[in-house]
């Protein structure tokens, strides 16, 4: 298509995404019998490919944090067949920066803002990067509640960079982006990844991270840079041991 951005379509790497019922269950500390309940309720997103439940695995992480359900440490699990090693959050942000009053009045308008301020390669065609995410919100918000939301698409953007990064940006007037909790979004954590795998693993841990009470507090204050990476230090440290949940979540 002319540009450096591509979408993973590819079944062979789509199939790193999928999970059947009982890895379903694993991740999500319940047992297989619930995960049907959920399906049944229309609670969790699935689909059937002969005739048997599948999940992205993506989409399960994005409802699990959206529904405050603890997810096990076996999400943080890298592919065998990953060549490149597995990011850490501390090093995603500082790769895609830290940045404060970001303008915007409205979904279109904050997400421009973010993807011009990330340190992307001057090849990347930055309008159809904007599409891309404007198109996965018409499907479903990324708004997490809690003020957040972390753009990115249901099949990992993967982009011809040398590390992942996550761009975080606190917006200098709260939008609506259809949030579960119906608050408007103060703070965007854009992610994009040079593999799926990396894609998966930095947004397990930043999913995590939202969930971990120092971290959720410097973020909800729009700490310093510094205090929020910090804390991502942190993090890193204690990944993939399980974290315990901010004080009034079950």
């Amino acid at each position: 298509m002319g540009n450096i951005l591509t979408l993973v379509v590819h079944a062979e790497r789509v199939k790193v995404m999928e999970i059947g019922v009982r890895d379903t269950a694993g991740l999500l500390n319940v047992s297989e019998k619930t995960i049907y309940r959920w399906i049944k309720d229309s609670k969790l997103p699935a689909f059937k490919v002969n005739e048997q439940y599948r999940f992205n695995r993506a989409e399960i992480l994005e409802w699990a944090t959206s529904q405050r359900v603890n997810v096990s440490a076996e999400i943080f699990s890298e592919p065998k067949n990953g060549k490149l090693p597995i990011p850490g959050l501390e090093d995603a942000l500082r790769s895609g920066g830290i940045h404060y009053r970001i303008e915007g009045s409205d979904k279109n308008s904050v997400l421009k803002s973010a993807i011009d301020i990330m340190p992307l390669p001057e090849e990347v065609d930055k309008p159809f990067l904007l599409r891309v995410l404007l198109a996965r919100e018409s499907l479903g918000s990324t708004g997490f509640g809690n003020g957040i939301a972390i753009p990115h698409v249901r099949n990992p953007i993967v982009m011809h960079i040398p590390r992942p990064m996550i761009t975080l940006c606190f917006l200098e007037t709260p939008v609506d982006f259809d949030a579960l909790d119906g608050k408007p979004v103060n703070t965007l954590f854009t992610m994009v990844s040079p593999t799926i795998s990396a894609h998966l693993n930095l947004l397990s841990k930043l999913a995590f991270a939202l969930r971990y009470p120092v971290f959720a507090s410097v973020i909800a204050k729009q700490g310093s840079r510094e205090e929020i990476l910090k804390t991502a230090h942190e993090i890193d440290n204690v990944v993939p041991h399980k974290i315990k949940p901010a004080e009034g979540e079950v």
